[in-house]
């Protein structure tokens, strides 16, 4: 099954957010990153949805 990824830049907007910020998020654990061949940081937009509909929590 394939999965939709999201760059840190649109998860970022979704949340209104610095872009940064989502990359904390991934480094205390908060939302799971895939990182590309070229190491670059995607994130689930299934698990996205879930933080936006509150059903983990983030903290900011």
């Amino acid at each position: 099954m394939k999965h939709s990824l999201l760059t840190p830049s649109e998860v970022a907007k979704l949340f209104k957010v610095d872009p940064k910020t989502v990359t904390r998020w991934s480094n205390n654990g908060k939302i799971t990153c895939i990182r590309t061949a070229g190491g670059h940081r995607r994130y689930r937009l299934e698990e996205v949805q879930k933080l936006l509909n509150g059903s983990q929590s983030v903290a900011i």
